[in-house]
């Protein structure tokens, strides 16, 4: 089981052509195994999923699988609101040598909780891949219910549930009614802390690109039941939560990792670069937690 912090990965365009970075994402991934995340999501939603092609999209796993040479496991983003397209980039993701995969819900369509699950069952039958179930019912509108994540908890290759909900009693009920070795992680800094201490598992991080050393000592000690040493951390890190989620991710993320010289300031359309009001409080964040160097 994967546990612990679990970065969101931005990936790094180039100004102006907005073509892929390779360099810099070659030095981010460096980067976080020397700061001690536990774990990378290529390609999610904080990696601009959206606004890749499907060449990009394969080829950034790929990349960040080939970078990190077997030190860190990499998690390929690889849902979609179509079954066969997302059995097709599942498939894809495993060939490149990814750990596991990370499928959101289907968007826009809404489907039904039975059509929820064997959506999931489907893609889980088709691959045999370790694969993480992600709901974020504010991006999708759909929401996959605790008794539908239950019932897809016993399938061999389901291992988890990324949960954006923000919702702590909700994460609290996913605890208690799936099996002890199904992973529970959250999907959402503000409220991470508060799940991994009811028994969770680890946080899938947008927080964790500009600060990957605090992230992962956080989730380390709240794992350990540290509580205090942990919220202490978290108590440091809270503004920076907040800023992060300022306009929609990742557009408050790739201007504050630009800012601290990690990539160029680059990000795709229809997303677009964080507005001049909003700088000074991202920056002030990033200061007062002592990330600027």
């Amino acid at each position: 089981m994967i546990t612990g912090s679990i970065v969101a990965l931005v990936t790094p365009m180039i100004p102006n052509s907005l073509e892929i970075d390779w360099d810099r994402l070659k030095g981010l991934v460096e980067w976080h195994i020397q700061q001690g995340t536990n774990a990378i999501v290529a390609v999610g939603t904080t990696g601009e999923s959206p606004t890749l092609d499907v060449q990009e999209h394969m080829a950034t796993i790929a990349a960040i699988v080939e970078d990190s040479s077997g030190r860190i496991p990499v998690i390929a983003g690889t849902g979609a609101n179509s079954t066969k397209e997302a059995i097709e980039w599942t498939q894809r993701a495993q060939e490149s040598g990814a750990d596991a995969c990370l499928l959101v819900t289907p968007y826009y369509n809404k489907p039904t909780q039975e059509g929820l699950y064997l959506h999931h069952k489907s893609i889980a039958d088709s691959v045999d891949i370790p694969q993480i179930l992600y709901n974020v019912p504010g991006r999708t509108a759909c929401d996959i219910l605790p008794d539908t994540v239950n019932r897809l908890a016993s399938v061999d290759n389901i291992v988890g549930i990324k949960d954006a909900t923000g919702d702590v009693e909700r994460a609290k009920k996913l605890i208690e009614i799936c099996p002890s070795d199904f992973a529970i992680y959250s999907g959402d800094d503000a409220t991470a802390l508060q799940l991994i201490l009811l028994g969770g598992h680890g946080n899938v991080s947008v927080t964790a690109n500009v600060a990957p050393k605090l992230m992962a000592e956080m989730c380390k000690l709240a794992i350990a039941g540290e509580k205090k040493e942990a919220t202490d951390i978290n108590n440091l890190l809270a503004p920076v939560h907040d800023v992060l989620f300022l306009e929609s991710n990742p557009i408050p993320v790739k201007w504050a990792v630009a800012q601290m010289g990690l990539i160029q300031h680059g990000i795709r359309l229809p997303l677009t670069e964080l507005s001049d009001d909003l700088k000074i409080e991202v920056r002030e964040a990033l200061e007062a937690a002592d990330l600027l160097k």
